[in-house]
């Protein structure tokens, strides 16, 4: 095994969906990431206490070998554990079998932290405003950045537009509605958190109801933020469906906006799907 690999032991398990659920694993003592990064994590599902129970009643035995996947980490970088939050994607090798996680369950983390979607790949502009457009559990690295005091110490207005298919798929919204008092009250004039969920596929009181792309055109999002949409000031950040990521980045770059590179620049991006 690497030295870069490291067992994890899972504490907690929180079902949204039956197809969303989070989860809890210690962190190694030695371990750093910044929020937004993410990490490869393993599984071996012959390990797993769900399939160990199922071979002693006879089921089929399962692979007996290590599955990684990269996953953002939800939790802040000063926190004592580590939380991820998963889709199930049906027939797929590795959330399939995570899905069967329970408590005590060990799994593997690749302690090396990866990803560039953090907020000190911004030299220019300035931070003023942050906007974080997420999809899915693209919602991730956000919340771990909504974790870190750094953040609201450097924005003036942070707009965390959240899009889901369902009502019940918007998760963490409680975590959300505390954000500001948790981490906000805990600095001198913090950012102002906006809150906006999207969901597309039911009507839901106080939601919008488009995809983001068509909502930062017709300026339904930056009214409902109660904030412009400003070039010179605006720090975007998208992560989440492919597709949703792709769409959003070329709206934006057609209202004027271009991608963070070399520190400078609008658009940061998450391309590790």
């Amino acid at each position: 095994m690497s030295a870069n690999i490291q067992k994890v032991t899972v504490l907690s398990k929180t079902t949204w969906t039956p197809n969303l659920f989070s989860f809890t694993v210690t962190r190694p003592d030695s371990f750093k990431f910044t929020a937004g990064q993410f990490v490869r994590l393993g599984v071996n599902p012959s390990k797993l206490n769900y399939h160990q129970q199922q071979s002693s009643e006879g089921a089929d035995e399962v692979p007996n070998e290590d599955i990684f996947r990269a996953y953002s980490i939800v939790s802040s970088p000063f926190d004592e554990v580590l939380e991820f939050f998963s889709i199930v994607i049906e027939d797929g090798a590795f959330t399939s079998e995570l899905q069967h996680l329970q408590v005590g369950d060990e799994l593997l983390l690749n302690t090396m932290p990866f990803g560039f979607l953090t907020l000190a790949r911004y030299q220019k502009p300035l931070p003023k405003d942050l906007w974080l457009l997420a999809t899915g559990t693209g919602l991730a690295p956000f919340l771990s950045m909504l974790q870190d005091l750094q953040t609201w110490q450097d924005y003036e207005h942070i707009v965390l537009a959240y899009s889901a298919r369902s009502e019940e798929e918007l998760a963490y919204v409680e975590l959300i509605n505390r954000l500001q008092s948790d981490f906000g009250e805990l600095v001198d004039d913090p950012a102002k958190l906006i809150f906006v969920p999207i969901v597309t596929r039911e009507p839901v009181a106080g939601a919008l109801s488009e995809r983001l792309p068509k909502l930062l055109v017709d300026g339904s999002l930056q009214k409902q933020a109660g904030i412009e949409l400003d070039i010179d000031n605006a720090h975007v950040m998208l992560c989440g469906n492919p597709d949703m990521v792709e769409d959003t980045k070329e709206t934006l770059k057609s209202l004027g906006m271009v991608m963070n590179r070399r520190g400078e620049g609008n658009i940061a991006v998450e391309n590790y799907w």
